[in-house]
């Protein structure tokens, strides 16, 4: 069975620096695509970033340049380094796992598994 356990959140003021982790277990890691999902209050859950299969990243428009997505295949483990927090990133962050590559990594529909989520929240 597979399992996605996210943590690392928390709050932080505006300009600051998290990073999420998500250990995976109960599959073959690297043959799965990994991806960071947030939802805001009355918002729609979004793709921010992801990680295929051969390492290619994707990001959302809104976080390119101040996150980052990485993975430690040793340890079973996606990050989400984030930089330069704004207000409007504050929401629950969520891993998802998909087995196999996908053309759309940021698309939540793509996603076979989740975690529970983790809380993030930005203040100005």
């Amino acid at each position: 069975q597979v399992q996605l356990v996210e943590s690392g959140g928390g709050s932080v003021q505006s300009g600051g620096s998290l990073r999420l982790s998500c250990a995976a277990s109960g599959y073959i890691y690297s043959t799965y695509c990994m991806g960071w999902f947030r939802q805001a209050p009355g918002k729609e859950r979004e793709g921010v970033a992801a990680i295929d299969t051969d390492g290619t990243t994707s990001y959302a428009d809104s976080v390119k340049g101040r996150f980052t997505i990485s993975q430690d295949n040793a340890k079973n483990t996606v990050y989400l380094q984030m930089n330069s927090l704004k207000p409007e990133d504050t929401a629950m962050y969520y891993c998802a796992a998909r087995h196999g590559a996908t053309y759309f990594p940021l698309a939540r529909n793509e996603y076979h598994y989740w975690g529970q989520g983790t809380q993030v929240t930005i203040s100005s």
